[in-house]
């Protein structure tokens, strides 16, 4: 599917809607460049999911994890590779029939991820709008 939204309120929206559609153990492949929105996608998500907290990149924690209808496990694999990954642990948590899974660079750890995914690319059209390509 193919979305396209026009500001941060669409776009939080959008992930708010797919995110209530989620049952547990779906494994979300973030992509987009820097700005994009993958953190706007994540806030929407985690709102779909019944989640309070304040949701934030975890580029510097590697792992954020968030309590709602079904947990939320926000990845970002930026700095580290399938080894450390799998080292620390992280490849337990895809796919847990509790929780929901949110991977930015999933690519450094391809090797580890499950079969079945749902991969979202966020493409920056200007200042406010973005194609959103689910799949």
């Amino acid at each position: 599917m193919i979305y396209f939204t026009d500001g941060f309120e669409e776009t939080l929206n959008l992930a708010e809607k797919i995110a209530k559609t989620f049952v547990g153990g779906e494994v979300v492949l973030l992509g987009g460049e820097l700005g994009a929105g993958k953190t706007v996608f994540a806030k929407g998500v985690a709102k779909g999911l019944g989640i309070a907290q304040e949701v934030t990149s975890p580029t510097f924690a590697i792992h954020n994890g968030y309590d709602g209808r079904l947990k939320l496990n926000h990845f970002d694999f930026y700095r580290i590779d399938e080894t450390e990954a799998e080292v620390l642990g992280l490849d337990e948590f895809f796919g847990r029939a509790d929780s929901v899974c949110l991977i930015e660079w999933w690519k450094n750890i391809a090797g580890l991820l499950p079969e079945k995914t749902i991969k979202v690319d966020i493409q920056k059209l200007d200042e406010n709008k973005r194609k959103i390509i689910v799949e």
